[in-house]
Order: structure tokens, then C-alpha cells, then sequence
């Protein structure tokens, strides 16, 4: 090899060498910035989403104790578990992520660590992605409703998500900037959003609950009778919103400096949102005017009503139209890292007609195949709610269960390598073997949780089909691996020498 031809080969900076040294080409665009990634992973937690949409299913599981003191407490595991992610993402900063991470971590038996992880990892995507833009649909239906009389049904919120899914891929089809910018708009939509929506509910309401009820109301409209049992299933609110922040993972291939972006994006988008998050509850629960009437509400949307009932008919749509923007914002990145983590996964040949997932719109350097995917999976899941009515808590239970065993997997794996564990620049110290195994726990409570019934008696209407996601997809995953893929899958792959690599790149790099 010549001088020239070694020259070509050369990594142009330290985040592409480190891709190099993981396997892989830099076959992705890396324009993003430290803020862009973290705004990935808070727009896609979007309080203004999860909080919202699911504030409906906190007001009868467990009511206003529940949903304020469920949130600072699941809050605290959460950070645990982002604390244990982000230590390993500084140490693997790859689009692959959590699946990557395992095969990494493992002591033997990596490909099928890893194989699992990235199953989890992928229905959990899914669910997600099907979750947001699920509660953006409900939200824009009620005030399409409201202010059109187009009835809020389900056949209604179904077509808004189909043509929600449908602009969210065509916006990531066009390129990572344009995301990258709405994203960086998003942060800020989130947080004047929260702040313009509780300074309405405070300013302009004759009338406030007092503390005793906000803090101390229990509600209890599940048809169980244990207090406890309603409260653990009230926690579902919380949980289901502070997740996705794996996507400041996903991205690290698009992002400068990824191995200290990476995890800082992880960790912050976390804290941000804990703050903002519970600020906003708060400052809803005190505005109830009538709480079984907007629990009852015929729009389908608790907070909606909340909004009307006490800011009055044109300040409340305005006050649910920031909130419909934010969703329509969060589903947007979703679909980005939902789209990142097929790419990486069907890159390694894990995924049914991977070399059609894993290709590459050489326009744009973007996993064009892979966004479409996301969303027609995401439509998918969410077609049961034509037939049954707790069919999105159901979704929101697959994205937590799904997510967070994925999550975990390479933490508690990096808890069994002990001080064999080799730390990237952003790391734990001796606080990491501690803080990955108090989180281990965690999500194998969680896991156990989602999983039982949500309301008695239980019915075809009140069934919680979350294990039934699980059995038909992971089932599905189980038997190909067993049956085929333990004898070809060998986690993720090394796509060749550097001077292979090189040549990607050039070639990417000359057809852009």
C-alpha cells in the first residue's frame, strides 16, 4: 500500500476511528451537535406527550397521589438505569446501541445476548413510536372535535395516525438536518410549552384544588381492591414517559464527539424532563374544575377538558394545540431513532430482508428504508385500538417492558464484567458496578408489572395484551434463533479492514 492509498484510509477524525475500530464505516452523516443529540432523546421523552396522554389512565389508577409521587419516585430508577446506559454508550458509541453493547459485554454466548437485546430493543421501539404519535392522534381528534365536530372515534384516531406516521417518514426521509433542526426547535417548544400551559393554569382559573387534594387524593376506578396494587399500576404513567432516551445512543454515529455527547445526551434529557415533567403535573391537577367530568370526557382526552373547564373554550384549544405540536415534534424523533436502530440491527443480518432495511439513501446518507419500516410497524401496533378501548395502555406497557429489558441487559452485563470493563471517557467510577445492579432490579420489577391485568373484572375490552406482543414477537425471535439463527448470527459484524472502510466512505462520500 502506498503513501497515498494509506492516507485514504485514515479515519478524518477521532469519532470516525473509533467507528473504525468498532467495525464500521462511516457511512452515516455527522453533523450533529452535543445539543442536537440530547435533543433526540427529550423530544422523543416529550413530557408534553407521555405526562399528557396517559394523564387520562393515571386519574382512575391511583389519581392524583399516584401520578405525584409516582413521578419523582420512578424518576430516581430512571436515572439509575440512563446513569448505567450512558457509562457504556461512552465505552461503544455505534447506531447498533443496546444490542451492540450486549454482544460487547457478554462473557460467552454474545450472539445471543445480543440477538435479544436487539429484540426487545426493536418491538420496544416500535411500541413507542406507535405510542406518541398514537397520543397525537387522540389529542388532534379531540380538537378536530371541538373545533370541526369531527367525532372522536376510533376509527377517526386511527386515520389521523396513519397520516401522522405517513408525514413523520416523509420529513426523515428528506435528511438528518432538517430533523436536527426541528429537534433543536422542539427542546425549546417543550419548554415554553410547559411553562406558557401552567402559567395559564395558574393566572387564570378562578378556581385551584388545594394542596391536600393534589398531593393526597387517592382515586381508585380500576375495579381493584388493593390501594397498593392500583398505585404500583399507576406508575405506568410515569415509566412509559421517560423512556426513549436511548436514542442519544442511536445517534452517536450522526454526532460529534460521540463518546462524551453520547451519554451527556442520555443523562441530561432525563434530568430536564424530571424537572419540567413534574412541574406540569403539578400545575394540571391543581386546575381540575371537575375531575369525574374530565375524566369522562367525550373527546377521550382528560386534559383537554381540564383546559377548557378552566381557561374556558378558545384558551383551552390554544393550550391543547401546543401540546398537539409538541407530540407531532416527538413522534418526528422517534421515527428517526426507531428508524437508526433497524439500520444498525438489519446491518448484522438480524432483521427478515435485512439488505432491504439496511440500504442507504446515497442522496442524503440516511436509512430511508428503515424510517418506512418504523412506521408501518408502529401503524401495526396500534390497530387493535379499533377493537378494544385500553388498547393504547397495552401499547404503552410493550414500549416500557420492551425498552427497559433492553435497556438493562447491557448494564447488568457490565455489572458481571466487573473491573474487566474497559470505560470510555464519560464514566461511573466505582459507583457503576453499584448504580447497574440497583437498576437490574428495577426493570425485572417492571417487567412483572406491565405484564398483569390493568382493570377487573377482566374482560376482551379491559385485557391487558401486552404478553401477547410479547409471546407472537420475542416467541417469533426465539424459534428463528433456535431453528436458524444461533447457526449464522454472530452479533454484529466488522464490515472490513480500514482500507475496506476507507472505501465505503470514499464511495459514500463521492456519490453525495
Amino acid at each position: 500500500m502506498d503513501v497515498s492509498d494509506k492516507q485514504a484510509a485514515e479515519p478524518a477524525d477521532e469519532d470516525s476511528a473509533r467507528l473504525h475500530q468498532l467495525g464500521y464505516a462511516q457511512e452515516l452523516r455527522r453533523t450533529m451537535s452535543a445539543f442536537s443529540n440530547f435533543a433526540v432523546s427529550f423530544t422523543i421523552i416529550s413530557i408534553l406527550s407521555g405526562c399528557l396522554t396517559l394523564y387520562g389512565f393515571g386519574m382512575k389508577t391511583g389519581g392524583p397521589a399516584a401520578m405525584i409521587w409516582g413521578w419523582p419516585l420512578v424518576g430516581l430508577f430512571v436515572i439509575l438505569v440512563g446513569l448505567g446506559m450512558a457509562e457504556v454508550c461512552s465505552s461503544y458509541p455505534t447506531a447498533g446501541g443496546l444490542y451492540y453493547w450486549a454482544a460487547k459485554l457478554a462473557p460467552r454466548n454474545g450472539a445471543a445476548w445480543s440477538w435479544f437485546t436487539g429484540w426487545f430493543n426493536l418491538i420496544g421501539q416500535i411500541a413507542v413510536t406507535a405510542g406518541i404519535d398514537f397520543g397525537a392522534a387522540l389529542f388532534l381528534n379531540a380538537f378536530l372535535d371541538l373545533q370541526f365536530g369531527f367525532e372522536a372515534t376510533p376509527g377517526h384516531t386511527i386515520l389521523l395516525l396513519a397520516i401522522i406516521l405517513v408525514i413523520h417518514g416523509l420529513l426523515n426521509t428528506f435528511g438528518v438536518k432538517i430533523v436536527a433542526l426541528l429537534n433543536s426547535i422542539s427542546v425549546w417548544w417543550h419548554l415554553a410549552g410547559v411553562l406558557v400551559i401552567v402559567g395559564v393554569l395558574i393566572i387564570v382559573p378562578e378556581n385551584h384544588q388545594d394542596a391536600s387534594f393534589v398531593f393526597g387524593e387517592f382515586v381508585n376506578n380500576t375495579g381493584w381492591a388493593s390501594p397498593v396494587y392500583v398505585f404500583l399500576l399507576g406508575l405506568l404513567l410515569a415509566q412509559y414517559t421517560l423512556t426513549g432516551y436511548d436514542a442519544s445512543a442511536h445517534m452517536t454515529e450522526e454526532t460529534k464527539n460521540a463518546a462524551k455527547a453520547g451519554p451527556r445526551g442520555i443523562i441530561n434529557s432525563i434530568l430536564v424532563s424530571l424537572v419540567a415533567g413534574w412541574i406540569l403535573l403539578i400545575g394540571l391537577t391543581f386546575a381540575i374544575q371537575d375531575y369525574e367530568g374530565a375524566a369522562g370526557s367525550a373527546t377521550g382526552v382528560p386534559p383537554a377538558q381540564i383546559f377548557i373547564d378552566a381557561t374556558g373554550a378558545t384558551t383551552g384549544k390554544f393550550l391543547l394545540l401546543i401540546c398537539i405540536g409538541a407530540q407531532l415534534f416527538c413522534g418526528m424523533a422517534s421515527v428517526t431513532a426507531n428508524s437508526r436502530m433497524i439500520y444498525a440491527f438489519a446491518r448484522d443480518g438480524a432483521i427478515p430482508g435485512s439488505k432491504l432495511w439496511h440500504r442507504i439513501n446515497k442522496r442524503t446518507q440516511t436509512p430511508t428504508n428503515a424510517v418506512w419500516l418504523a412506521a408501518g410497524g408502529a401503524l401495526l401496533l396500534a390497530l387493535p385500538y379499533l377493537w378494544s378501548a385500553t388498547a393504547y395502555a397495552a401499547v404503552t406497557s410493550i414500549a416500557v417492558v420492551g425498552l427497559y429489558v433492553a435497556y438493562v441487559i447491557p448494564v447488568f452485563l457490565r455489572v458481571r464484567k466487573g473491573d474487566d470493563f474497559e470505560p470510555g471517557p464519560w464514566n461511573l467510577g466505582r459507583w457503576g458496578k453499584l448504580i447497574g445492579a440497583v437498576a437490574t432490579v428495577w426493570v425485572c420489577f417492571i417487567f412483572v408489572l406491565f405484564m398483569l391485568p390493568q382493570g377487573s373484572p377482566v374482560t376482551i375490552d379491559s385485557f391487558n395484551y401486552t404478553p401477547i406482543a410479547f409471546l407472537v414477537v420475542l416467541g417469533g425471535a426465539a424459534v428463528w434463533w433456535f431453528a436458524s439463527a444461533r447457526k449464522w448470527f454472530t452479533g454484529p459484524k466488522v464490515q472490513g479492514s480500514e482500507e475496506e472502510l476507507a472505501a465505503v466512505e470514499k464511495e459514500l462520500k463521492e456519490l453525495g
